[in-house]
């Protein structure tokens, strides 16, 4: 059939609209509420949340044809302290339960994250050199760029022992399998490999050794370690992005079991439990450990005089330390020789954790009188909101790695002066980092979200749950993240990305996935949802996804679903866009019931000529001689006539109209109410409830909360009715900082002066110094200089120049 295609050309009064229709966010896919030509900012997200399935229910729960892949690991590990390299070899099982054939897997090869042509490396943009550069910078970038760290596979294999074909790419690996791994069978298959540690200081990352030159020991904190099995997921079939630095780590749960073999003088901390004691740890350190179960404190299980000593010692030979590790996404350890180790068994509802501490004599006093009481802490107040710690122990250890997470351990920075002293940021930095690190045990090693992806999953939720902790701590504890006051500036900020955005495009990287989805959280349980509602339908969603793995949307519903409150327009807002919280009061108006009676209208409008202010005209001419005092008759009807007196005719008419009413109309038309209008203007974009404290002339206030759903209609002007008895004599919009406005100065009725200070200086002398002035000070002070020297050093070296 053939066809044609026919142009029409549109009337020149359709082309402006034409336009609009082509420029508009709804051309491109975002509803517009065309009535008021703006964003229509409670549109429900159907369209941007994936649709629920068997996998993933609309209300945010596990689906009952939900499913996940198994990684179980036995890894034989040698650390080398002298050549500081990882040698090591693995045996996985690998568990397919998707409903999928695999044909290959994949592997994450993170230490090649250290290789000089990693993506990481060859995309990183160039540092600011104008100026001043530091030495350690300069090191720092050199030493990356020649710096190989890179895995180096020696063997991959079948569990027959048959070579398996393997294919690298930069940090993931593909093994091809024999034959396609079907639904509910499983792989079991080995690895060999060795790499180069890097040196912490000098490589940075989150893993490496941490060398002190006074006693020429090293503090190994290892991480990333092992080539560790890629996600296989319902959302994304394999997670296999590569690692670029801000990206973290999207694993699979098993069980572990890790020998690992270190110098015989090494202490180690691991994932898991340690399952050979006797032959690893001095009898004392055991008896300690077993009176540790039960104290009431910390006890030393290496004394810092022990560890004294250890930093002396020379290894004699190797010990093997062995771990096991149940349900668990990742395998971390740290080992040294210089290790302190004190312990604290704690009930966390029924079950019973050893929570250790590993640190150097350099940490303390710092580490002995925090580190361990802010691990029981953390699981004390993130079980409470969430579930119970399931694990056997919980771990900080301080070396080179500022803040990172694993299961059961975390490594952690901060330490004291030289001299034992420390200021208060040191202080509350341990206590902070020490919470978050060890709070990462819910979120993401538990609650198992894909860090890859989406970084504000985990960070922001655990960076909320951070600031619940320290605000338990203790009284005005200095939270950095969390209140909405404190990220006022980031919002008002303009290189910014919304926070559903991947992990290694983000901008302003702390502020988006740490600070915002934290204040985000803290907002809605303190403002929208309340307390109660909140604290129900988060617990409900860790819960839910206990030893499982969550998305996005599996969180917004969830939180929906069990407080029973549509919340699309606030992810929408807070996590889709990069709106910020500006909202104004423009106008209030007064109004009151004119009730009819022309005594008390007239009365009212006297009150009002009277209190009119005189012009300085009508002051001047006051006493000017007026002609019709001169010349009476001239005065008529007119000159004494006041236009607000009340007539009969008036009265009468007023009391005709009464007659006419009804008692309940009588007595509405005496209801003696004040009807405040209050003009509100969203200047920021980004909806919220709105809060009023009134102030009235009395002196008393009043509180009104207005849930956000009144900009539903119009999200740019507002008007809200407030029926008072008593006068307002002021407003305030946002009086507890509760919404994150960036403007506060517009918050206020009647407008309030901002106050501020300036400052006085003493101006310096015109000119200054120049050059030449500075060549004659510095010629005068050679001159001085000379003369100063010794008559005899004078004569001597005369002497020497003949």
């Amino acid at each position: 059939m053939r066809t044609t295609t026919r142009t029409r050309r549109v009337p020149a009064a359709m082309a402006p609209m034409l336009a609009l229709l082509l420029l508009s966010p709804a051309a491109s896919g975002q509803i517009k509420n065309e009535k008021y030509r703006q964003e229509d900012k409670f549109r429900q997200l159907e369209e941007i949340l994936p649709t629920p399935n068997e996998a993933r229910t609309a209300s945010g729960a596990p689906g009952r044809g939900y499913w996940q892949q198994r990684a179980d690991h036995v890894i034989d590990v040698e650390l080398d302290d002298e050549a500081r390299r990882i040698i090591g070899r693995e045996t996985i099982t690998y568990t397919n339960s998707s409903p999928d054939p695999l044909g290959y897997l994949w592997l994450q090869l993170d230490p090649n994250h250290f290789r000089p042509d990693a993506d990481a490396v060859t995309t990183a943009t160039a540092p600011n050199l104008d100026g001043r550069v530091p030495f350690d910078a300069l090191r720092r970038l050199l030493a990356r760029r020649g710096f190989d760290g890179g895995v180096n596979i020696r063997s991959v294999e079948a569990s027959s022992g048959d070579p398996l074909a393997y294919t690298i790419n930069k940090t993931m690996m593909r093994i091809d399998l024999p034959a396609p791994l079907q639904t509910g069978e499983q792989f079991v298959f080995s690895v060999s490999w060795d790499y180069a540690i890097n040196d912490s200081d000098v490589i940075g990352g989150r893993t490496g050794f941490e060398y002190f030159e006074q006693d020429g020991n090293c503090i190994y904190e290892i991480a990333q370690w092992f080539p560790r099995m890629a996600a296989y997921t319902d959302v994304n079939g394999w997670q296999h992005k590569q690692f670029l630095g801000s990206g973290e780590f999207t694993l699979e749960f098993g069980d572990y079991l890790v020998r690992i073999t270190v110098p015989d003088d090494h202490v180690v901390s691991a994932t898991g439990v340690l399952v050979n004691p006797e032959d690893v740890l001095k009898p004392e350190w055991i008896e300690r450990l077993e009176q540790a179960r039960t104290a009431d404190a910390p006890v030393f299980i290496v004394t810092p005089e022990e560890a004294k000593e250890n930093e002396k010692s020379k290894p004699s030979g190797k010990k093997t330390w062995i771990f096991r590790a149940e349900n668990v996404r990742d395998f971390a350890f740290a080992s040294s020789r210089k290790f302190i180790w004190d312990a604290q068994g704690h009930d966390v509802g029924g079950n019973q954790v050893m929570a250790m501490s590993f640190y150097p004599n350099e940490g303390e006093p710092l580490w002995s009188k925090y580190s361990t009481a802010a691990i029981i802490h953390t699981l004390n107040v993130y079980s409470r909101y969430t579930f119970e710690y399931p694990y056997p122990v919980a771990q900080s250890v301080n070396g080179p790695v500022g803040g990172m997470e694993y299961p059961m351990i975390c490594f952690n920075g901060p330490r004291p002066e030289e001299d034992g002293t420390y200021s208060e940021r040191t202080k509350y930095g341990l206590i902070s980092v020490i919470i978050h690190e060890v709070g990462h045990n819910y979120f993401p090693m538990i609650v198992n979200s894909d860090e890859r992806q989406w970084t504000w999953m985990d960070e922001g939720i655990n960076t909320f749950l951070q600031y619940l902790a320290e605000q338990e701590w203790e009284e005005n504890y200095p939270s950095w993240r969390g209140e909405p006051k404190d990220i006022v500036s980031y919002m008002r900020s303009t290189d910014q990305v919304p926070i559903m955005t991947n992990s290694e495009t983000i901008l302003q990287f702390g502020n988006n996935a740490y600070a915002k989805p934290a204040t985000a959280l803290n907002i809605l349980r303190e403002s929208i949802l309340g307390r109660e509602l909140f604290d129900y339908a988060f617990r409900e969603y860790a819960r839910r996804w206990k030893f499982k793995r969550p998305q996005p949307a599996d969180l917004f519903r969830s939180l929906e679903d069990a407080s029973g409150t549509d919340l699309d327009w606030f992810w929408r807002g807070w996590f889709y866009t990069t709106d910020h919280v500006d909202i104004a009061i423009d106008d209030v108006k007064l109004f009151a019931i004119d009730t009819g009676d022309p005594e008390v209208r007239k009365a009212l409008e006297r009150k009002k000529r009277d209190e009119e202010p005189t012009t300085l005209s009508q002051q001047r001419n006051k006493d000017l001689p007026k002609l019709v005092d001169e010349k009476p008759g001239l005065r008529d009807f007119y000159n004494e006539y006041d236009e607000l007196a009340v007539t009969e005719d008036e009265t009468q008419a007023f009391e005709k109209f009464l007659a006419g009413l009804s008692d309940e109309e009588k007595e509405l038309l005496r209801t003696e109410a004040n009807f405040y209008v209050v003009d509100l203007a969203n200047l920021g974009g980004l909806v919220m409830p709105v809060i009023l404290e009134l102030q009235f002339e009395d002196g008393t206030t009043e509180e009104v909360r207005i849930p956000a759903e009144i900009w539903r209609r119009n999200s740019e002007k507002v008007s809200k009715l407030l029926l008072t008895e008593k006068e307002i004599a002021s407003i305030t919009l946002d009086p507890h900082l509760e919404t994150a406005d960036v403007d506060l100065d517009n918050n206020h009725w009647p407008p309030r002066a901002v106050p501020t200070r300036f400052e006085l200086f003493k101006s310096a002398r015109r000119g200054g110094d120049n050059p030449m002035r500075r060549a004659q000070k510095a010629e005068e002070e050679k001159k001085q200089e000379a003369e100063s020297e010794e008559p005899g050093q004078r004569d001597d070296d005369s002497d020497d120049g003949n």
